[in-house]
């Protein structure tokens, strides 16, 4: 099978033969020229990159207009929430089909292409309920982008596993991360200011229609980069396809396959879904926090919101890459609750300076979204990731969807203060389950979840030596 890294693959520019039974030398493409290169890698890197970042952009459009669309719109904060909860609802369900037919019918880049249409399509017509003034199209809207934004979620991760699973996986996790969060972070630096700009010459709702229709061209962007993205992971899988043969046939996948994930995947499913339950609400609903407890303005408590993502964006790349060197996944998970769980008690019971606190979580989300990703390439066979990765992105949105839903009542009916205080209950959960899969592992004949990176990497030259004899028995 071709290495990771490194591939010489003849150039069938350079490649010259004669006629007859001799052929000339072969000149060769460099390694990092080649379809599985280093040049190859990077470019498939910077598509999924792009993808995400189209999608996560539009995804906190809410979030970032937060006032302006409760004021135009005349609406509650849980009314407002439900755009949220609208995303959220299709994806309890979707990702684990998605994950499912990306694996046995679709493959991973046709999927990704129709998840991103979903998505651009989702945002035009957000952008036309912005136009009609009506709240309930834009929930519609927003329940057709869901449809595609989870599962677009799971693709790329399903891409990244193929192209990176070794010892930079933690690393490209990160990076993804990053470019995502730009996205969001970007939104909320530019949405709130350009929604001003374009009331002085438009009606609020119209204003409103053309700011999210601009932002449909990032979901272009994300379109045109899955096309790109699935050509080039279609170059590179027809050079490598002989030696894909060469391992045998691919295993079926069975959707009652799920009954045979260990426990600890489960608990990871639970941990994830506490976890990004506690990020996202507070995210789309914290403008009215900054703005109440600590008497920010709109534009300030949308900048310190985008603060978390900014933060992130900087900081994946580096702990990815700490944690490919460190390995300790777990210790690494633990951490990372643990000091949003702290981020979220100073903001609930302390007016201590909040960019310390938001600085706080965007290190620790950073950290949590750069270590757990990779996990389950531990946890369950590649043939069934993209299903693996399906089920969590699914059960994560049911969290979200319900605790966005909870969210906005409990501000609506009790205030910001016991906002905060749901929020940490919800972390409690995470570290609990984070702890559960500690144990388990622990305890098990087998542990290796939380190795340090030498030691897994022993254990796969292991396994390699093991797989290679077990070939050349065969043979």
């Amino acid at each position: 099978m071709v290495g990771y890294g490194s591939m010489e693959e003849p150039s069938l520019l350079l490649e010259r033969r004669q006629t007859g039974r001799q052929r000339e030398p072969r000149w060769t493409a460099p390694a990092c020229c080649g379809a599985n290169g280093l040049f190859s890698r990077v470019t498939a890197l910077l598509l999924m990159s792009l993808v995400g970042f189209g999608a996560f952009f539009c995804f906190d459009n809410p979030g970032a207009l937060q006032t302006e669309m409760k004021d135009v719109l005349s609406i509650t904060t849980s009314q407002f929430a439900s755009l949220y909860a609208c995303y959220s609802w299709p994806n309890v369900f979707l990702p684990v089909i998605g994950g499912f037919l990306i694996d046995r019918v679709f493959g991973v880049r046709l999927g990704t292409v129709i998840f991103a249409m979903f998505i651009l399509a989702g945002q035009i017509l957000l952008s036309i309920g912005g136009f009609l003034n009506w709240l309930w199209f834009m929930d519609l809207a927003r329940f057709i982008f869901g449809i595609g934004g989870e599962s677009l979620n799971m693709a790329l991760n399903t891409y990244t596993v193929s192209w990176f699973k070794g010892k930079e996986l933690n690393m490209v996790f990160g990076f993804q991360l990053s470019i995502a969060r730009v996205g969001s972070t970007v939104n909320f630096l530019v949405m709130g200011p350009l929604f001003h700009h374009f009331k002085t010459n438009y009606e609020e709702h119209f204003a409103l229609g053309w700011i999210l229709l601009i932002a449909c061209s990032f979901t272009v962007m994300s379109f045109i980069c899955s096309l790109l993205l699935g050509w080039l992971d279609l170059r590179r899988e027809r050079v490598m396809l002989s030696s894909v043969n060469l391992c045998g046939e691919t295993e079926s996948v069975k959707f009652s396959d799920i009954k045979n994930f260990p426990a600890t995947f489960w608990f990871l499913c639970i941990c994830t879904m506490a976890y990004y339950g506690s990020i996202f609400p507070f995210v789309s609903l914290a403008q009215g926090f900054f703005n109440e407890k600590f008497d920010f303005d709109e534009q300030e408590a949308n900048f310190i919101i985008g603060l978390v993502y900014l933060v992130s964006a900087i900081a994946s790349p580096f702990f990815g890459f700490l944690i490919d060197k460190t390995g300790k996944n777990l210790s690494w998970v633990l951490m990372a609750v643990a000091v949003s769980a702290i981020s979220h008690c100073l903001l609930a019971f302390t007016y201590v300076n909040p960019y310390l606190s938001v600085i706080l979580l965007g290190v620790a989300y950073s950290i949590l979204a750069s270590a757990l990703w990779s996990l389950p390439v531990l946890l369950v066979p590649d043939h069934q990731l993209g299903t693996a990765f399906g089920i969590m992105q699914a059960l994560q949105n049911l969290g979200t969807a319900l605790i966005t839903m909870g969210a906005g009542t409990i501000v609506d009916k009790y205030g910001y203060f016991w906002l905060e205080v749901f929020f940490i209950a919800w972390l409690k959960v995470s570290l609990i389950s984070a702890i559960c899969i500690w144990t388990v592992d622990y305890n098990s004949t087998n542990s290796f979840l939380n190795l340090s990176a030498n030691k897994r990497e022993e254990n796969e030259k292991i396994d390699n030596i093991d797989m290679e004899n077990l070939i050349n028995n065969n043979k």
